[in-house]
């Protein structure tokens, strides 16, 4: 039997497998932090040489990390967080992708997901075209 998902099942079944793989995706504030830093490490180079690098690499780092602190957030709550559109296309684009699996309850299913590697690295670049894209 083949109970209907529904868009936030389908969410809450992607972001168990996200935490499961431990999935890493790359977001404009991390990209934002290491440029402070590497400008730091640039700026401190082009004053004192060789040890302005290493000190100006410290400095832009802590200014890196403090002006993106709190702006990470885990992957579920981000996918919780997607607009209605958006997670609408992704539940469209990973129901084509469970196909034919039968359940009874959503629990069932990720049990059947997270058995099948296959199955779960697509559904994985799927998750993460979304993310990233």
């Amino acid at each position: 039997m083949r109970t209907p998902l529904s868009v936030d099942d389908v969410m809450r079944l992607l972001g168990c497998i996200s935490e499961h793989e431990d999935v890493k995706v790359t977001y404009k504030f991390p990209k934002k932090g290491a440029m402070i830093a590497g400008s730091g490490a640039f700026i401190g180079g082009l004053v004192g040489g060789p040890p302005g690098i290493a000190a100006g690499g410290v400095v832009g780092g802590l200014l890196g990390a403090w002006m993106t602190r709190g702006q990470f957030k885990p992957i579920p709550q981000i996918i919780m967080e997607l607009p209605p559109d958006t997670k609408q296309k992704l539940y469209n684009e990973a129901t084509a992708i469970l196909g034919d699996l039968k359940w009874m309850d959503p629990k069932e299913l990720t049990k059947q997901v997270m058995d099948n590697e296959t199955m779960k690295q697509q559904l994985l670049a799927l998750l993460e075209k979304f993310l990233e894209g």
